[in-house]
């Protein structure tokens, strides 16, 4: 690749990521949608599109085509003058019934966007910005005829969400074990209102609302272990620990009568607020034969008991108080990739890789006591593209969120777009 392409992309990364930062931060918009989103800092993201469409595996994950960002440990795992880059866009069809009541909603956003380059021999460093979490719903019920207020309509919604910006790097001894850290801030918005109006002019219309500006800062560690098991099988053992994260900002908390505010409170969350982003810790083990197979499974677990959302006004829905409670959380993860024939000449979709997985996760939040569990399958492939490791990534995601005892279940269909870019970089010409 010439100096003057090699320029064009840097110049890319540096006009991109100033307005993914700026798109993150606005409010009214909608990065994701589910009523499940009313608590805590909403639904969380998992890994990169690639790992998504094997389940969302990645903690003993290494492979040199694409970058993995659920473990800085893997950065390393490349071939040693590449860089590489990966952009996605994402997109969620739902489908929600609550008895005889039905309802779809459809959303599409960027996801993510990192880039990866080597550092000096076995070190490597990544940057990048993707979505940790999205809110968006809008309920609305109403009532009729009491003989007091008669008719009434009772409306809530929600929107924003929190991204996270973070810088990564590895370093491998021994060549079997490396080691990553990774420095993540969160920032972003959390915007929610509900209001009651009344068909009869005689009462009073009131509304309320919060609204979050929120960032925290953490630090993330990985290790990952491989072991060789014949000249062309080897299995990989994984593990991540991120630490909590104590929130800050501000908290703007209102009301309105008729149209007309009657108060108005703000107040300061500072690490002593008591407020945070909860820990997690992963494990995962993985089997890699040449470059043709690789099978992984994964298991995380998120502590958010101490989060101190549950006492906080913002992190439920508004007007609503003692069914939501922080916890912990938990998934599960199964994934696998298969590519016929990665040099094969005659033939590209033997050169294509193909992917599915599948997954079961219970929520880092309770409502009434009861966690929400979600589980579903997935299936994707990458089209390569021009020569090298470039290539294009399509996946797909089928599940459910909510089963026994849930009043709101929300059937969806996820989809994701990426594109990694690869080339070798920081090499001398031997001739001009």
């Amino acid at each position: 690749m010439s100096g003057r392409i090699r320029y064009r992309i840097l110049t890319a990364v540096v006009a991109i990521l100033p307005s993914l930062v700026a798109g993150a931060q606005t409010d009214g918009t909608y990065s994701g949608y589910s009523p499940y989103s009313v608590y805590g800092v909403g639904n969380l993201h998992g890994g990169h599109s690639w790992q998504s469409s094997m389940g969302g595996v990645g903690v003993a994950t290494r492979n040199k085509r694409f970058i993995n960002t659920q473990n800085p440990a893997s950065v390393t795992e490349r071939d040693s003058l590449s860089f590489m880059a990966d952009f996605a866009l994402a997109g969620r069809l739902s489908l929600f019934s609550e008895g005889d009541s039905k309802g779809f909603t459809t959303v599409f956003n960027i996801d993510n966007f990192v880039i990866s380059f080597p550092l000096w021999r076995k070190t490597a460093l990544m940057v990048g910005l993707k979505p940790y979490s999205d809110i968006g719903y809008k309920v609305s019920q109403s009532y009729y005829g009491d003989g007091n207020t008669g008719a009434r309509t009772f409306y809530s919604a929600g929107n924003g969400g929190i991204y996270e910006l973070f810088i990564g790097g590895g370093v491998t001894l021994w060549n079997r074990l490396s080691l990553g850290a990774q420095y993540n801030y969160y920032f972003g918005n959390i915007n929610k209102t509900a209001s009651l109006s009344f068909d009869d002019a005689s009462f009073h219309s009131v509304s309320a609302g919060d609204s979050l500006r929120i960032h925290a800062s953490t630090a993330k560690f990985g290790l990952q272990y491989e072991q060789p098991l014949s000249a062309k099988n080897s299995i990989t053992f994984g593990a991540t620990y991120t630490l909590a994260a104590p929130m800050r900002g501000n908290l703007i908390d209102y009301s309105y009568k008729n149209g007309t505010m009657t108060g108005r409170e703000d107040k300061t969350l500072t690490s002593s607020s008591g407020v945070s982003f909860g820990s997690e810790i992963g494990a995962g083990i993985s089997f890699l034969n040449a470059d043709r197979l690789a099978v992984e499974v994964d298991y995380k677990l998120k502590d958010w008991r101490k989060s101190g959302m549950d006492s906080m006004r913002g992190f439920s829905n508004k007007g609503e108080s003692g069914s939501f409670t922080a916890s912990m959380g938990h998934s599960v993860r199964v994934g696998f990739e298969f590519t016929p024939g990665r040099n094969d000449i005659r033939y590209y979709l033997r050169r294509c890789t193909y992917r599915a997985g599948a997954y079961y996760e219970q929520s880092y939040y309770r409502v009434d006591g009861k966690s929400i569990d979600a589980a579903g399958i997935t299936l994707g492939m990458t089209l390569p593209v021009f020569r090298g490791y470039n290539g294009v990534s399509i996946g797909m995601d089928l599940g459910q969120r909510g089963f026994s005892g849930a009043l709101v279940k929300e059937r969806y269909f996820g989809f994701n777009l990426s594109m990694n870019v690869f080339d070798i970089w920081f090499q001398k010409p031997r001739y001009e």
